[in-house]
């Protein structure tokens, strides 16, 4: 095993709390193409179990570290080509640990533009520099005296170049800026004020004009929001530091003389403290505050992205109504509420337009078609979109179900999100080649409700519209985190092979959209699979990817009954023998728990297969099949309560949990803007994370707390009892983040000149 191989698993294994076997193991299996879906599931002897949290984690850092080993491998060849290496150096250059330490160490040997430094030395300065360092008692004037000559005008230029040459050997040192780094991790503080030329029209960031707060502490939501009303160029950010300290020399100004050692108090100690707290403020404040925003940026969007992605989980494995007849109705006003009926397989049957508000106003003339629909097709669920007119939508067919006979259909309240994107995508053009652009909404309304994960698959995650700030983080990262959800959620729920769409298909481990194409193909051409064997008869469809794809295919009635089963067909063998052994047979034992149980797992392992897949072999005969999402609910909207202006503190409502952010919960309550369940309102405890109490797609019931209609904002607790009115703001971590701390401190002392400084970062941070 090469070294840097070692170096690397000792690292991943000591981030996700697992062995250093274990992260080589699972490595070997992802290089050689393994989904971690596959490894997960089907591979657990041999990465002694690492789930796929722990996977996704590890083939992320996998891929930062080895960028960093190349890194590393291009500057050890680097300085070794300029004959600069020592045994120390090289030691150094092994042992760093991060990318920016790393940097640190190259930067003395970094190939650079000719700089002031460069232009000082050739004008014979460093010398001068020298004879400043060596001699404190001297006067640095006197010593430049004897430099004044040709290109140096003056004693003036001559101690300006030598402090050019002490300021890039200072911004070298990387341990110098290893110590300042971690000054100002610690102290830095956040600073966003509003541009007053904008502070007319930038409302929505009113929570940021006059804001200060640490910056290691600044949580992901409000570092985002600072950011955009940057770009937006409402707020000016920047980083102060040590600006509540009132000694005569600042902290990070005396970390930079120390490393000149000028504890003396001759007139060269003097010169070289003037010297250090100008490549402070000049140089090395602005380079690294540079660097600690970017930092804080990708702090921020790595929690904005693993919010997202859960709240996306949440969603794709919310609760499916199943296989039912559904009406979905796409609501609008003008241009009327679209109208789709499916059957249980999401076959569209029927398609209309009714026109029940402004400016037909056909209120029984719509009633009477959706009636008609609901006979004719014998359906069971009711759809509705939660846009524009959802809840007059939801009334008309209310008003509706109270005049049929029973059964009646049961109506849904649908989120939206990302259908308009699925209604003008090609695959929508491919599904429904003459079928109206609105239609297709409706249709897709209508089968989230059946099956949410196998409509949800059909649109671009980042469309979906669970996420904060999403715009804003990198969409790369995002793209990238998000399939790996939309995949782990296919594949923990398994896939019918004989009724899954090729977008489905496309997330099963192993399948891609060429190869799921290929497989609809193959079923529309040679009729439904009879067993996964079969599956080896598509073209370009290998034994390799077989592997990978197999176990998480279902076939129901097929000829081979664990087709139906996430056993996989490597251990059908493993499975005969627990069945035989119970003397029964495969299909009469499938589901009998209570025989099932009496079976110890260990006298069944061989050389392949151990104690674990044994285990899960045993769980799945016992249900086969089974679906990990929970069971069908909806939530009731209260009556008379539409518009945000029918909403009055203490009322009680019902709603579903729409989206989860680090600060709280989003609940529709039916007014068609979400209200907010602050963190700190969401149970009678100290709650952390949200996601301890909700998640997305929960319904729960909420205390209406505050109300403001200007700027759109309700908000809600979920307390037993109530509390005091709160300011229904995104932000309410403020009052109790240590702010006011800032805001009493001594009064603001001089900071490092913030005009170039600001132009460049502003610049860098537009740079995606």
């Amino acid at each position: 095993m090469p070294a840097d191989m070692n170096r690397l698993a000792a690292t991943i294994a000591s981030e996700i709390n697992a062995r250093p076997q274990q992260v080589q193991a699972a490595v070997g299996l992802i290089d050689e193409g393994a989904t971690i879906p596959f490894i997960a599931r089907y591979r657990k002897e041999v990465t002694g179990g690492l789930d796929d949290t722990q996977l996704r984690l590890l083939a992320e850092r996998l891929v930062y570290l080895r960028e960093m080993e190349a890194r590393r491998d291009t500057i050890l060849d680097s300085i070794q080509t300029q004959g600069k290496m020592t045994d120390e150096l090289r030691l150094k250059i092994l042992q760093a640990d991060t990318k920016a330490v790393l940097e640190d160490i190259y930067l003395p040997y970094k190939p650079k533009r000719r700089t002031r430094a460069q232009i000082a030395r050739e004008r014979g300065l460093g010398a001068l520099a020298e004879a400043i360092l060596a001699n404190r008692s001297a006067v640095p004037a006197s010593l430049a005296e004897a430099f004044v000559k040709d290109e140096v005008a003056d004693v003036k230029a001559a101690l300006e170049g030598a402090r050019d040459i002490i300021a890039e050997d200072l911004s070298e040192n990387a341990e110098l800026i290893g110590r300042l780094r971690g000054h100002m991790q610690a102290r830095a503080v956040l600073v966003s004020k509003v541009a007053d030329a904008k502070k007319d029209n930038a409302e929505k960031f009113s929570d940021y004009f006059d804001h200060k707060e640490p910056w290691a502490k600044a949580p992901s939501h409000r570092v985002l929001a600072m950011l955009r009303g940057w770009n937006e160029e409402v707020l000016s950010v920047t980083l102060e530091v040590d600006a509540d300290d009132l000694s005569p020399i600042k902290p990070a100004e005396a970390i930079v003389a120390a490393a000149l050692d000028t504890r003396g108090n001759g007139p060269g100690d003097q010169w070289l403290r003037d010297a250090a707290g100008w490549t402070w403020r000049v140089k090395l404040f602005s380079s690294l505050s540079l660097e600690l925003i970017r930092d804080m940026r990708e702090r921020a969007e790595e929690e904005a992205i693993h919010v997202f992605a859960r709240n996306l989980k949440d969603l794709l494995l919310a609760a499916p109504a199943g296989m039912r007849r559904a009406i979905g109705l796409d609501p609008g006003i003008r241009t009327g509420v679209k109208v789709a009926v499916v059957d249980e397989t999401g076959k569209l049957l029927e398609t209309s337009t009714v026109y029940p508000f402004q400016p037909k106003n056909d209120l029984m003339g719509a009633q009477a078609e959706i009636a008609s629909l609901i006979r004719k097709h014998k359906v069971d669920l009711i759809a509705i979109g939660n846009g524009t007119a959802s809840r007059e939508t939801e009334k008309l067919v209310a008003d509706l179900l109270a005049k049929l006979p029973a059964p009646k259909p049961t109506k849904v309240i649908v989120s939206e999100a990302g259908a308009s994107v699925y209604s003008a995508s090609e695959l929508a053009a491919q599904e429904f080649p003459k079928l109206d652009v609105s239609l297709r909404g409706a249709v897709s309304i209508a089968r989230r409700l059946q099956d949410p994960l196998a409509e949800l698959v059909k649109i671009e995650p980042k469309s979906i519209g669970v996420g904060q700030y999403q715009h804003d983080v990198d969409q790369g990262k995002l793209g990238r985190s998000l399939d790996g959800v939309v995949e782990d959620a296919v594949n923990a729920v398994g896939v019918d092979l004989n009724t899954a769409s090729a977008p489905l298909l496309s997330r099963v481990s192993g399948l891609n959209q060429t190869l799921a194409t290929q497989i609809v193909t193959y079923r529309n051409e040679n009729g439904a699979f009879k067993s996964r064997k079969e599956l080896m008869k598509v073209p370009r469809l290998g034994a390799r990817t077989f592997e990978q794809c197999a176990g998480f295919l279902r076939i129901p009635n097929g000829t081979e009954p664990l087709d139906a089963s996430s056993v996989h067909p490597e251990a059908y063998e493993v499975a005969r023998r627990i069945v035989s052994a119970c003397g029964r047979d495969l299909r009469s034992i499938m589901g009998d728990s209570a025989t099932l149980k009496k079976l110890d797992p260990r006298q069944f392992i061989d050389d392949k297969f151990g104690l674990p897949t044994v285990k899960d072999i045993i769980a799945e005969l016992e249900k086969p099949g089974r679906d990990p999402r929970p069971e069908f609910k909806t939530a009731t909207f209260a009556e008379g309560v539409n518009e945000i202006s029918d909403l009055r503190p203490g009322m009680m409502l019902e709603g579903t949990v729409t989206n989860v952010a680090a600060f709280g919960a989003f609940v529709d309550i039916g007014v068609h803007q979400d209200g907010l369940v602050h963190v700190s309102e969401l149970a009678d405890r100290f709650i952390k994370d949200p996601h301890e109490v909700v998640k997305a797609g929960d319904i729960v019931k909420v205390r209406v707390v505050e109300v403001d209609p200007k700027r759109k904002r309700i908000a809600l607790s979920m307390k037993k009892e109530a509390s005091g009115p709160r300011e229904p703001r995104e932000d309410r971590n403020r009052s109790n983040s240590g702010n006011a701390n800032y805001r009493q401190a001594a009064p603001k002392q001089q900071q490092p000149s913030q005009g170039a400084f600001g132009a460049a970062l502003l610049e860098a941070m537009k740079k995606k």
